[in-house]
């Protein structure tokens, strides 16, 4: 949903029809549509073809991508805040030593 909700926004400003995102993915408009809804995962190597069709860096896009995963493991936990606290904290660790 974040990831989806993000290329949509792009995509409608840079006025690209989704059938041609769809068509530089090798996918039909119809699952490139359930990946902008957040019905579908993109794969991972997709990522690049939609960062240089709607112009952002991967980096970001991969960013979101993650982002939908965490978001899809921990949405429905009673505490998703604390978690991501303690991943942060424990990656925020690891880089120090």
């Amino acid at each position: 949903m974040i990831f989806g909700g993000r290329i949509k926004s792009l995509r409608e400003k840079k006025q690209i029809p989704q059938r041609q995102v769809a068509a530089a993915l090798k996918i039909d408009t119809a699952t490139y549509c359930k990946i902008e809804k957040g019905d579908r995962r993109a794969k991972r190597e997709q990522l690049v073809h939609i960062g240089n069709l709607l112009e952002i860096d991967t980096k970001e896009l991969l960013c979101l991508w993650y982002a939908d995963k965490v978001y899809e493991l921990i949405a429905e936990e009673d505490a998703p805040a604390d978690i991501l606290n303690i991943v942060a904290e424990t990656i925020s660790k690891k880089n120090v030593n």
